[in-house]
């Protein structure tokens, strides 16, 4: 359960920097924190379906999609 409110908490953080129309460079390192704690997450309950969408964020954090400031 402590993982599970760790990931909420970390939403909040980024829906409370968007909302405070934050730079892409703080938001940046938070999305790429949730994706990693999201993977370990899915890891743990063995959920394939978890996995394969938690990495598939990662691969669009790593790739051309995100737009640098």
């Amino acid at each position: 359960m402590e993982e599970t409110q760790a990931l909420l908490d970390r939403l909040g953080r980024i829906e409370a920097l968007d909302r405070e129309g934050a730079p892409p460079s703080a938001l940046l390192p938070e999305l790429r924190a949730l994706v990693r704690e999201a993977e370990a997450w899915a890891r743990r309950e063995g959920d394939p379906d978890a996995e394969a969408a938690a990495a598939s964020c990662a691969a669009a954090l790593r790739g051309d999609a995100i737009v640098r400031a």
